[in-house]
């Protein structure tokens, strides 16, 4: 089983604290009309909206998180990491097709939509079979992964269709997104020290 460079543990330990320190600036800046618990993260990175640079920015990091991450994690398949990579362009995307800030915008929806799709796909098209595979990179834990990560872009979409808790869901569901990189990182170092190979 290939190694995963110390590296890679930078990156995608640094995907969510750069999107929620994001989105926590960028509210604090916005103020008081900027309600979190119903409206998107997206909002925040709106032309003219006081934190729109701090959570575009956000957003750019996240992108080159996962993108650095997907290229060093070589224990998984090809696919997986693929997906993970396209996240990585989809977070770019979103930073430089912002939402509006009144109304929707089928542009920024549909890379949003992309996104969304690419990151709760990668873990079960990363999944390898096999005693040596890394446990997140195993076939269970990876399905397990994509199935919650759906779940959690399921009620995202249910909450912005009624109106209701849409900043919650998909604060949910995007710090889960960010955080699984890391997870599968971590497992694949310590399977590396444990079977005794360098990084």
């Amino acid at each position: 089983m290939r190694s995963v460079p110390r590296w890679a543990l930078v990156s995608s330990g640094c995907a969510p604290v750069f999107l929620i320190m994001g989105w926590l600036v960028a509210a604090s800046l916005q103020g008081h009309p900027y309600d979190p618990a119903a409206q998107t993260i997206s909002v925040l990175a709106a032309p003219g909206n006081s934190g729109s640079w701090v959570m575009t920015a956000a957003f750019i990091a996240l992108g080159l998180c996962h993108l650095l991450t997907a290229w060093g994690l070589r224990p998984a398949a090809t696919a997986g990491r693929l997906a993970l990579a396209a996240g990585g362009l989809s977070a770019l995307a979103v930073a430089v097709v912002p939402a509006p800030s009144s109304g929707g915008s089928l542009t920024h929806g549909s890379v949003a939509a992309v996104g969304f799709a690419v990151l709760a796909a990668w873990p079960v098209l990363a999944a390898r079979a096999g005693a040596a595979v890394p446990w997140a990179l195993r076939p269970v834990p990876s399905l397990g992964a994509t199935a919650v990560m759906a779940v959690g872009a399921a009620w995202f979409l249910v909450e912005l269709h009624l109106h209701g808790v849409a900043g919650v869901a998909e604060r949910a569901v995007t710090t889960l997104q960010s955080v699984w990189p890391f997870v599968v990182v971590l497992s694949c170092l310590r399977g590396s020290v444990r079977d005794g190979c360098p990084n």
